[in-house]
């Protein structure tokens, strides 16, 4: 049988162009920067505000043996003197447990860009996080954010009153198996009991910041 060299040669030339291109198309790995959190405050939207809320991602993240970085939840706040979430959070890159890029810089963790999803955001230990065909579905991350990680305007409450309340108000949450990871609903009130009847579990996106 005779070999058409010409054919082989353009094969193994598409190949090679092949596997440069999916190389290129591979995001950059590091060392863990993000995750989110394996459990809540345990008193539903009350988080003992953001220095709370930065407390449940410090320790979580001292007890997965990343406690030398400073880790911020990503939250805004609202009212007198808020706080946008993305500005909590330093400029990036970031990356889950497995070393895997979730976003670029900030533009690119708020735009279609980003890669957070069921598959990469993994709590501090690496574990998936339920989603939304599972029981229970934990997928209802508190974040009181805008699609674009910033806070909502005074008025409708959006933060269980700045990360405070077991009781009243409401919070928006973002779902981390869906596009609109920052911003998806708000909850049905700020108990556990609340957060959990609509797929949450007052869980929190945690990010290391790096100036």
């Amino acid at each position: 049988m005779r070999i058409n060299n010409k054919f082989v040669l353009n094969s193994v030339m598409f190949c090679g162009l092949l596997f440069a291109g999916l190389a290129q198309a591979q995001p950059p790995s590091g060392p863990m920067s993000f995750f989110v959190t394996s459990q809540g405050s345990g008193n539903g939207g009350d988080l003992g505000g953001l220095a709370g809320a930065d407390e449940i991602c410090q320790n979580l993240a001292e007890g997965a043996d990343q406690g030398h970085l400073t880790w911020r939840a990503y939250l805004s706040t609202q009212g007198d003197n808020a706080v946008n979430a993305r500005d909590r959070i330093g400029p990036g890159p970031w990356f889950n447990f497995n070393g895997y890029r979730v976003g670029a810089d900030l533009e690119n963790l708020h735009n279609l860009g980003h890669r957070v999803s069921a598959e990469t955001a993994l709590d501090e230990r690496g574990r998936v996080i339920p989603g939304s065909f599972a029981v229970p579905n934990r997928h209802d991350i508190l974040t009181g954010s805008t699609s674009d990680g910033r806070a909502y305007p005074s008025g409708e409450d959006m933060t269980c009153n700045n990360w405070t309340s077991s009781d009243e108000g409401k919070a928006r949450v973002g779902h981390h198996d869906f596009a609109a990871w920052s911003s998806t609903h708000d909850s049905r009130g700020c108990s556990s009991a609340a957060l959990n009847s609509s797929g949450g579990d007052g869980l929190l996106y945690c990010f290391a910041v790096r100036e």
